[in-house]
């Protein structure tokens, strides 16, 4: 598990999905409660996996690339 990503989860509010699952994943644990829902990971690795894709999803909107048009003329006559 990429350690950046952990720490985003776990600089989430608390509460939020991020944050129960990398709760689960520190404390060695597989299932996880939320929202009256439980759901039961085959693995750590697993639920890292989880925890990744969510981490993409959740950022992917602040990776939108931008693009800068200039234009430049010779001269004061444009």
């Amino acid at each position: 598990m990429d350690p950046t990503v952990l720490a985003w989860a776990l600089a989430q509010p608390a509460g939020s999905r991020a944050t129960v699952l990398a709760a689960a994943y520190t404390g060695g644990t597989t299932r996880v409660t939320f929202d009256g829902r439980t759901v039961e990971y085959r693995s750590l690795d697993e639920l890292g996996r989880a925890i990744a894709a969510l981490h993409g999803a959740e950022n992917s909107a602040a990776r939108r690339p931008s693009m800068t048009l200039a234009s430049f003329t010779r001269g004061g006559n444009a």
